[in-house]
């Protein structure tokens, strides 16, 4: 029966004795087809109770990384099992035309100051790997891909450090029920043939109620990109389906109160999702981090692209030297090809620190094939640094939401705080800088019926030769939700992308 196509392939098909995502495809439909087998852990309890500052002391070896020897830039470290990565994870090599395993041995890893039984590791294996390249400098080696933890990794580029994550699937998130997380059980990587050329690497994913076999093409560079392509076979009915999912932080920024004891004007992975349309519409929707649970969904048919994205890269904007969330890439997902009719679902999850990934993005199909039909996703992710570069040049993008209480000025020129929310929306690029100074420009506005807008005024903002809004609304019920959105038109003509902002519940100051 043939595939509901979701995107078309990237290259043509390898030899028919090579090793290719139709072999990973095949172990895929087959499990399946099978009842699911979870595996068992197999680590003695000095690794199983394992604290976090203890794992990361164990590192690989740079003397004993795959590939140290071969006329490639890139290098292969492993992650050692610990921990909650309680099951070992198949790592082969393919060269030419042959497949061999990359053997687990405790000599690749330095276990720091641990005291440990030189015997507990005789039956252990390899957590995940990561992958090594000089994109900084010629005479470095820096990670550049981390693959660790069920279906997860994180890819960044030349001058940026770790920070959203990235899935090979996502099932039922959001929802109030178990989540599950489907596993990478077994990779084959390529072993690289010439400089200048991509990393090439399969995945086979297992989980209670899906299956799916992945093909991977990695280029490190100032941005990094990583294709995808994915096949996923359905083991049993699930509710919600969540295709390229993004994982990510947002604690609090300028959109939303921040704490009144931390010194960092932000502290976020990402600060915004954005969406392009199938029918040509730009959306920007800031995060929250809410008082309860928020779920979000955009009906976006055959989508153009959506990401997680971090904007605002002044350092100023963060304040922090350890973390530098200033450095952190955003991740934008383009869909090769039609995926049909579906939804970007946006799950925002309370949290009060910064060490949980509250928030998830990922695109969901309206409707899944029948058992033992795949699902074929192919996609390409920018880890980037440059998000105006994501953005239709010809059009303004939202540059930052400030949020504050509403105000206004008294006869006595002091100002008084009404009990209504103020927003400060910042407009820039695209044909703003160009426009007359008399241009018919307005600002095109909608908003929920659980608020009264008492002020929405559109001015030039002669700094940023943009235009700024200012926006005060008076909420009605705090405990009900308030949609809003605001773009720059003339005339007939859309000037900017769409700003979708919603206040949560329980979010007016001193709730």
């Amino acid at each position: 029966m043939p595939a509901i196509a979701l995107a078309g392939v990237f290259a043509a098909s390898a030899p028919a004795a090579a090793f290719s995502l139709d072999d990973v495809t095949t172990r895929a439909r087959s499990m399946a087809d099978q009842p699911y087998v979870a595996p068992v852990s197999n680590l003695p309890p000095a690794f199983s109770k394992m604290q976090f500052a203890d794992y990361i002391k164990i590192q690989p070896k740079l003397d004993a990384v795959e590939w140290k020897d071969q006329p490639t830039p890139y290098r292969l470290g492993f992650y050692h099992q610990g921990m909650h990565f309680s099951t070992p994870v198949k790592i082969n090599e393919i060269v030419g035309r042959n497949v061999q395993e990359i053997r687990y041995s405790p000599s690749r890893f330095d276990f720091g100051d641990l005291k440990l039984d030189k015997a507990a590791t005789n039956n252990l294996g390899y957590a995940g790997f990561r992958v090594l390249y000089p994109v900084n400098r010629p005479d470095k080696l820096d990670e550049v891909m981390s693959i660790l933890g069920a279906s997860y990794f994180r890819v960044i580029g030349k001058g940026q450090v770790y920070g959203l994550s990235a899935r090979g699937l996502a099932i039922d998130t959001g929802l109030p029920v178990a989540e599950e997380f489907p596993a990478f059980r077994e990779f084959w990587i390529e072993r690289p043939t010439a400089p200048g050329k991509p990393l090439v690497f399969f995945a086979l994913m297992d989980s209670q109620r899906a299956t799916g076999a992945y093909r991977f093409e990695l280029m490190p560079g100032t941005d990094a990109t990583l294709k995808v392509q994915a096949r996923v076979f359905m083991r049993g009915a699930v509710t919600k389906l969540g295709i390229a999912p993004l994982t990510s932080m947002f604690l609090f920024g300028p959109n939303q109160q921040r704490d009144a004891n931390n010194f960092r004007p932000a502290l976020h992975d990402s600060n915004g999702l954005s969406i392009h349309t199938g029918d040509g519409e730009w959306l920007w929707r800031p995060l929250n981090n809410p008082r309860h649970l928020a779920i979000s969904t955009f009906q976006v048919n055959n989508p153009r692209g959506f990401g997680l994205m971090q904007r605002g890269r002044e350092f100023s904007a963060y304040e922090d030297l350890k973390d530098r969330y200033d450095l952190r890439p955003s991740a934008w997902i383009e869909p090769q090809g039609d995926w049909g009719r579906g939804k970007v679902e946006l799950v925002e999850i309370p949290t009060p620190d910064e060490t949980n990934d509250n928030i998830v993005a990922f695109w969901t199909p309206d409707q899944l094939p029948p058992k033992g039909q795949p699902i074929r996703a192919d996609y390409t992710m920018h880890w980037t640094m440059d998000e105006r570069a994501m953005v239709d040049k010809n059009l303004a993008w939202v540059k930052q939401t400030l949020r504050s209480a509403g105000e206004i000025m008294q006869a006595n020129l002091i100002r008084h705080l009404d009990g209504s929310l103020g927003f400060v929306i910042d407009f820039e690029g695209g044909a703003l800088a160009k426009l007359p100074p008399n241009a018919p420009v307005r600002a095109s506005f909608s908003v929920s019926d659980n608020a009264e807008v008492i002020e929405n005024i559109l001015q030039p903002n002669p700094v940023t030769k943009g235009y700024r809004v200012t926006l005060r609304i008076k909420v009605k019920d705090p405990k009900k939700v308030v949609e809003m959105r605001e773009a720059l038109v003339s005339g007939d003509k859309v000037l900017s992308e769409t700003w979708s902002y919603q206040l949560p519940p329980d979010s007016m100051p001193g709730n």
